[in-house]
């Protein structure tokens, strides 16, 4: 019989409690699965949702699920990954057979999972630890180009594929006028995506100095929510019309009216952040404006290819949001720094 070594894990306690526990070295599970040892993982906004008692997690469970390692073991399916590849890995795993993998809508696969949201979202246990189980490793896994750091492949495989996705799905393109309402790292991820594809403008709207600061450092017109005048600042910037696209980077009510007063006639608005509460919307604007709402979870597996290309060639660059470096056993110091929001993104490592 084998015995696994312990590794260490960021465990989710209670609102407001995460500890780091000694847990058995995931083993491989099935065929197709992968272990990879974690090299760097991030905390992400949704995350907080964790932290925040919003996503029910059991006492215990591990977190996390933005990831960069070093394959350590691969099943006997597994086609595409060696032991040794350095991998970052997706948010989610897919099946790759259902009928909506089979559409390409792998993140609402059948048997998806997700990383360190425990019961509801597949019971996969998360990557803030030093060693991560990663089913359906085929689909999950991509090798990190050559000479591309830790902390940038990180953002593939969540947050600039979060962000990345919002942009396609609403039909960014050249000469669009865009509205980015809140600057966290997916709403500055998809002020770069935005751009990118051609945004003509893109009026990125927060209330945080230094996150607008790096806003109008990519190229946006930067306002504040409060001492500026963002409907205004969306109305210069498109003759009047409104923004063909606007998207809700936070996951407020308050936030998702405003992108739809601000989205002209006939536009669109992703509600990107994260909604796990009823909320009340203005039906009579969306319906009188002609509007289409986008939602949900982020196809990071579809697009995650494409932006591992802008990220090589340096369209899109994620490096200036990552502000904190800390060691994985000072989770918990980290995790209040993130909830005190005195840092924009933290990255742990061993």
């Amino acid at each position: 019989m084998v015995t696994l070594l312990p590794v260490r894990a960021v465990t989710f306690q209670a609102p407001g409690e995460v500890r780091v526990d000694e847990k058995p070295d995931p083993e491989l599970e099935g065929p197709g699965d992968a272990v990879v040892r974690v090299e760097a993982s991030g905390i992400c906004g949704s995350d907080l949702h964790i932290y925040h008692g919003r996503v029910q997690i059991a006492p215990g469970f591990t977190i996390g699920h933005e990831y960069v390692g070093t394959v350590t073991a691969v099943g006997d399916e597994v086609e595409d990954f060696a032991e040794g590849d350095r991998v970052l890995g997706c948010y989610c795993t897919a099946c790759g057979d259902c009928f909506f993998c089979g559409r390409g809508d792998f993140h609402k696969c059948d048997h998806g999972r997700v990383f360190g949201h425990g019961e509801v979202l597949g019971s996969l246990q998360g990557a803030q630890a030093d060693s991560v189980l990663v089913p359906n490793a085929d689909l999950t896994l991509r090798r990190v180009p050559e000479g591309m750091s830790d902390e940038v492949a990180l953002f593939a495989g969540d947050v600039m594929g979060t962000g990345y996705h919002a942009v396609d799905a609403v039909g960014v393109g050249e000469g669009d006028a865009v509205a980015v309402l809140g600057l966290g790292p997916v709403g500055l991820c998809a002020v770069q995506a935005a751009l990118a594809a051609g945004a003509a403008s893109v009026v990125a709207v927060d209330t945080v100095e230094g996150r607008l600061a790096l806003a109008d450092s990519f190229g946006a017109t930067a306002v504040h929510l409060t001492e500026g005048d963002p409907r205004g600042a969306v109305k210069e910037a498109s003759e009047g019309r409104g923004a063909d696209a606007c998207i809700d980077a936070v996951g407020h009510p308050e936030v998702l009216d405003m992108a739809c007063r601000m989205a002209r006639k006939v536009g669109t608005v992703s509600a990107t952040g994260v909604y796990a509460e009823p909320i009340e919307l203005h039906m009579g604007i969306v319906w009188i404006k002609a509007l289409t709402l986008k939602t949900g979870h982020a196809n990071v597996i579809k697009h995650v290819d494409p932006v591992l290309e802008m990220l090589r060639d340096g369209r899109l660059d994620p490096a200036p949001l990552v502000t904190h470096h800390m060691k994985l056993e000072e989770a918990p110091e980290a995790y209040r720094i993130y909830d005190r929001h005195e840092a924009l993104k933290i990255v742990l490592s061993p």
